[in-house]
């Protein structure tokens, strides 16, 4: 694994979040953890998906926040501030089924039109996994913990609980490939 992007991504995470947003920081960096953990099984993809995890929330920094949706946000500034690789930029801008966000948003055709989705299913599900296994304090936990957690911090009936709803039969699917790759890779 290279070093170069995971630590570019870290200083400009750390930059946007670890003063202004502590604790989302936190959290950044347990799923950066996670990834970590997953570098056998993604071979040469690994930096990417570090990097990806690292940076997946950094649109909500207050200075980024112009769309009132993060992951668009944060898309758009790592390819317009440091014209950033760009499977990283759609990596961040569609993390963890934010197409499903998007479209309670009234934001779908915008987020399909300038971010497509990565066809590469591993790292998409790697990314869903190492995110929504990752407390809000960078502890580990369950998918099921996660999506439990997220709904009632937010209520059932916002749009974010009623996103992480539909996202729900998705991302515990996306997080089983994932277990189901560890499994059959020795260690």
């Amino acid at each position: 694994m290279s070093e170069v992007l995971p630590r570019w991504a870290r200083q400009v995470a750390a930059a946007e979040l670890s003063v202004a947003l502590p604790r989302r920081w936190t959290h950044s960096q347990g799923v950066a953890a996670r990834a970590t953990d997953l570098a056998h099984v993604l071979g040469d993809k690994a930096d990417l998906l570090l990097a990806a995890a690292v940076l997946h929330d950094v649109g909500y920094a207050p200075r980024l926040a112009t769309s009132g949706f993060h992951p668009v946000d944060g898309a758009r500034f790592l390819r317009d501030a440091h014209g950033a690789d760009e499977r990283l930029v759609r990596l961040v801008a569609n993390h963890s089924f934010a197409l499903l966000e998007a479209e309670e948003r009234g934001l779908r055709d915008v987020l399909e039109a300038e971010f497509p989705l990565l066809e590469d299913q591993r790292l998409v599900d790697a990314l869903v996994y190492c995110d929504l296994t990752t407390t809000p304090d960078g502890a580990r936990t369950t998918a099921e913990e996660r999506v439990a957690e997220i709904v009632g911090r937010y209520g059932a009936d916002s749009v974010v609980g009623r996103f992480i709803r539909r996202a729900e039969p998705e991302i515990f699917a996306g997080v089983a490939r994932v277990e189901s790759a560890l499994a059959a890779q020795p260690r």
